[in-house]
């Protein structure tokens, strides 16, 4: 009877013991999607087309999306315009283009950001030009024209097979988009069109993430004097887009005298506002391959020093884009026709 006595409490015991630990919470993962390692690369149909070639880090031609990948890149960044020209350098990404290029993207294993422009041609702080097809529109009929463009490129890339993970409405839109009514001067009128943007977005895809894009990402009041505006004015939004180019900072300073104002200002965005938030856009100068290295490696130790699991990740724009090329001398690539080691960042863990 002891012996069975000392059985049945040893069992009672280990009962005891895994109730106990089976009420106990398994530590979960707040973010356990990969960290985006991104680049922009719309120039890349143009490129092809006009009979650049690329070659890997042993001088072997290969396709770009290859040398990407090889390189640690998981995410392309698509450009949209809504009636672009055939210029080299300022036309292409039309709705096709883009869905072709999101296609190859999700061949090769990639994930998809789109970036709607809201213009026939590039949009950026210095200038947001409104589509020439949507001239002289009355505003409810902007609205419109927003939710209708929005919401045909999104089908198509469905008709396709793509559901691209994030959208972008609008691109650095420090100063609003789509002159001059949606101007910052008129913020109203712009969420109005920012929601119409979104309700388009989440009709064909619920689940894709909607960003909204500023440029000078080191710049704190920036952000907070927008995205207070855009809180208050009911502007809705999944992600916080940032640029961050110390080239283009005053003084083309280095980047070590901006890289803890990103770091501090991504960590606010994403308390402030109980946001995500991704570096949408970065560059350096393609002949300081270190320095370029050097701050890629940075930025991304920033993100993802966001609490919580927030900062989703870093995105280099046009890294293909060769100067010998583009003319456009923040690339990562070199007139060998190969990447530069700066690219090698994106190796980093």
């Amino acid at each position: 009877m002891k012996i069975v006595s000392k059985y049945l409490a040893l069992v009672f015991f280990c009962v005891l013991l895994h109730i106990g630990c089976s009420q106990k919470t398994a530590p979960q993962k707040i973010n356990s999607t990969p960290f985006v390692k991104g680049a922009d690369i719309s120039w890349l149909p143009q490129m092809e087309a006009t009979g650049y070639k690329f070659y890997n880090d042993n001088g072997v031609q290969e396709d770009c999306f290859k040398i990407l990948k090889d390189h640690g890149i998981n995410t392309i960044r698509l450009r949209t315009w809504v009636n672009p020209s055939d210029n080299p350098a300022s036309g292409h990404c039309s709705k096709e283009e883009t869905v072709a290029m999101a296609v190859r993207a999700q061949k090769w294993g990639m994930r998809v950001m789109i970036d709607f422009h809201y213009s026939d041609s590039w949009a950026d702080p210095g200038k947001q030009n409104k589509p020439a097809a949507w001239e002289g529109h009355p505003f409810p009929q902007l609205l419109t024209d927003v939710y209708d463009y929005t919401k045909a490129v999104m089908q198509a890339l469905k008709n396709a097979g793509i559901a691209p993970e994030w959208v972008q409405v609008g691109n650095e839109t420090a100063s609003g988009m789509i002159y001059p009514e949606g101007s910052t001067q008129h913020w109203d009128s712009l969420a109005q069109l920012i929601n119409q943007g979104y309700a388009a977005v989440k009709t064909v895809s619920p689940a894709t993430k909607v960003i909204l894009h500023v440029d000078q990402g080191n710049n704190n009041q920036r952000f907070r004097t927008w995205f207070d505006s855009a809180t208050v004015n009911g502007a809705k939004f999944d992600v916080i887009g940032l640029s961050y180019y110390p080239y283009w900072l005053e003084g083309k300073p280095d980047y070590t005298l901006s890289i803890d104002d990103l770091g501090n200002n991504l960590k606010d965005m994403a308390t402030r506002y109980n946001k995500e938030v991704m570096v949408v856009e970065v560059g350096g100068e393609d002949f300081k391959v270190q320095n370029t290295y050097d701050m890629l490696v940075a930025v991304m130790q920033k993100v993802k020093a966001v609490p919580n699991g927030k900062g989703l990740g870093v995105i280099y724009w046009e890294p293909e884009g060769a100067r010998s090329w583009s003319h456009y001398g923040l690339s990562a690539w070199g007139d060998n026709g190969r990447p530069t080691k700066a690219l090698d960042a994106f190796l980093v863990e």
